[in-house]
């Protein structure tokens, strides 16, 4: 346990498969009063189920485990393969493509039909580039963050006009999607989610599949370093998950999660004041030799034919989704990554010189010239 201050709050910073329960357990540390008001304004938004804590969060929750079903996966992995298909068809040999902008381009077309949002093909672009300002501007000031505020905002009213014409029956919403779910979903109170909290929880179904195009981006950079994995990967199948699993662990996303002490605490015989930030170190965890043996080696075999407990790997958090605040869609992202990169392994192209370089110090990192890739010809 580290005792430290974060934006002048006494703060605590936790890593390990323990601290993780710790962390998890509402008894211990809760969510609703953590959360910054800058991250609900670009990330998550007012009002988000992250922002409940208890049997509120649960009752919540429960709209999107009610999504990720093996069906309704393999759907949207349907959906995003084809969007990303139509994405390449489109690339002109020789010239430059940026990885990282047109997988996110094919993630926002396939999610977006996948739930049943109501969209125009030339509007794609647009929204994709509100959805990744939304994840690039939440831990940063300055102009990304208030691109971030301003695409949140205007995603929100879209959206929001759209439940409201789903439910006056203006607009239809495929039956089981998820805009028919959020739409008709109601709260603990008996009633229907207003139609802002709905635009919110909307965006927090589409958001975090788009946000993808930060593993995509990844999958590239690790093929250029390591181009031994492209043979086994182009298989796909389990080496193509153990490849996914492998991107989540080793390339930094969000360094930490943060919740708020519910009473004054005690873990490993240290003193945990209430009301202080409590602070789950995920990169730290990811990076731990105590459970990955030379963390800091690009290995996709460390996990094949892993079972993968719940409080091990932690990129997108720890624990039961079902229970807890760990996010429900991780089984999205590890299928869609595991597609896509199989498909861009099959890809011939070069990558030219450019910055590759990742900060650590920029959240969420990515690689600096978002991997430009150039196109060969088809049929060389």
């Amino acid at each position: 346990m580290v005792h430290t201050r974060v934006m002048g709050q006494r703060a605590v910073g936790l890593c390990g498969p323990e601290a993780a329960q710790f962390f998890y357990d509402e008894k211990n540390v809760q969510r609703h009063t953590a959360i910054p008001g800058p991250v609900l304004s670009t990330l998550f938004g007012h009002g988000a189920v992250h922002t409940l804590d208890g049997a509120a969060h649960r009752w919540r929750k429960a709209v999107f485990l009610s999504l990720v079903t093996r069906e309704s996966t393999a759907s949207l992995v349907q959906c995003v393969a084809a969007a990303w298909e139509d994405t390449v068809v489109g690339w002109t040999a020789g010239r430059e493509v940026v990885l990282f902008d047109e997988a996110s381009r094919a993630l926002t077309a396939g999610v977006r039909r996948w739930a049943g949002v109501p969209l125009e093909t030339h509007e794609v672009a647009a929204l994709a580039a509100d959805l990744v300002a939304m994840v690039d501007g939440f831990a940063t000031a300055g102009p990304r963050h208030w691109r971030a505020r301003q695409a949140r905002k205007r995603r929100e009213t879209w959206l929001g006009s759209i439940v409201q014409d789903v439910r006056d029956g203006r607009t239809e919403a495929p039956e089981g999607s998820a805009l028919d779910l959020i739409a008709r979903h109601r709260d603990t109170d008996g009633e229907l989610l207003d139609p802002h909290t709905a635009a919110v929880e909307l965006l927090n179904v589409i958001r975090p599949t788009v946000a993808v195009c930060w593993f995509v981006a990844y999958a590239g950079h690790a093929l250029y370093r390591w181009p031994k994995h492209r043979g086994p990967l182009q298989a796909g199948g389990d080496f193509a998950v153990a490849f996914a699993h492998e991107l989540r662990r080793f390339y930094p996303f969000a360094p930490f999660l943060g919740g708020r002490a519910a009473r004054d605490l005690e873990l490993g015989g240290e003193h945990v004041p209430a009301g202080s930030l409590v602070l789950l170190d995920l990169w730290g965890q990811n990076h731990d030799s105590r459970w990955w043996p030379d963390p800091y080696r690009f290995d996709p075999h460390r996990f094949v034919d892993r079972e993968i407990g719940a409080w091990e790997l932690v990129p997108q958090g720890a624990g039961d989704p079902s229970a807890g605040h760990r996010c429900p869609g991780e089984p999205f992202t590890v299928a869609i990554l595991a597609e896509l990169c199989t498909r861009l392994a099959h890809l011939d192209y070069q990558v030219p010189e450019q910055d590759l370089t990742i900060s650590l110090s920029r959240i969420p990192a990515r690689p600096r010239s978002g991997l430009v890739l150039v196109p060969a010809p088809r049929g060389t």
